[in-house]
């Protein structure tokens, strides 16, 4: 086994005393190099250490989702991810991501995690660049166009004639800009791994938005925020309080 240096993130106590000692009894050389709960210390801390062998990465803290800090900063170690939700397993892999682990964690499973891990080390292939992992999850040749049947054939609806899509009633809608709505076959997940993320964003299970569709964004309840359509004020795509501070960033870039 490879390896020795863990940083742990994770701002429940109980949660990371747990992780400290199934880490121990799985293997006892592991070295915690540290404890983090939140964004802004992790980031500092990136910045002013070497890189450990694996960071376990809890999702949700205190300050808002983890994925914030590999945003900010560039993380080529590798990571597993735990939570108590499983609606984050895709954004997940987009990073260097091992495993994908909802708490409890149990000790069988982060074995057979830290096993995979070493197994890729040995081969010498868990280095691989981001880009790496962004080309498995999101394909290099992103979602241009749409086969939809029309009358006794079909036609063709262009990604570039897209607002946003929407779920209703177990189908998936796509609203154009010329005001007409095309059912499309794709679930909104499978739409969310094919659309270009630097142009689409899931605001959440119900929407995925165009950038060039967002008139401006209006602070919403509890710290969540209300997408303004352009043109359309009758729709209203609401973004959790973890999904904000995302969306902001996604519009600065």
């Amino acid at each position: 086994m490879n390896i020795t240096k863990v940083l742990i993130i994770e701002d429940e106590k109980l949660n990371a005393d747990r992780l400290k000692r199934l880490l121990k009894e799985i293997k006892p050389s592991i070295v915690i190099l540290d404890v983090l709960d939140n964004i802004a210390d992790s980031i500092n801390w990136f910045n002013s250490n070497e890189l450990p062998d694996l960071v376990m990465m809890d999702i949700r803290l205190s300050d808002g989702l983890s994925f914030e800090i590999l945003e900010t900063i560039k993380i080529d170690c590798p990571i597993i991810f735990t939570t108590a939700f499983d609606e984050y397993a895709v954004r997940a892999f987009k990073f260097n991501s091992i495993d994908y682990l909802l708490k409890p964690v149990e000790k069988t499973e982060l074995e057979n995690a830290i096993q995979k891990l070493d197994y890729q080390k040995d081969l010498q292939i868990n280095q691989q660049p981001l880009q790496g992992l962004l080309d498995f999850i999101y394909p290099k040749d992103f979602r241009s166009r749409f086969l939809i049947p029309f009358k006794d054939g079909y036609k063709t609806v262009l990604v570039e004639e897209i607002l946003y899509f929407y779920s209703e009633f177990k189908l998936t809608h796509a609203q154009l800009k010329c005001g007409t709505v095309e059912i499309v076959p794709q679930t909104m997940e499978e739409l969310e791994q094919q659309l270009n993320p630097k142009v689409f964003f899931r605001a959440n299970r119900q929407f995925i938005v165009h950038i060039d569709a967002i008139k401006r964004l209006h602070n919403h309840f509890n710290g969540k925020l209300k997408i303004e359509i352009k043109n359309n004020d009758q729709v209203e795509i609401l973004v959790s309080r973890e999904k904000a501070q995302l969306l902001k960033n996604w519009l600065d870039y």
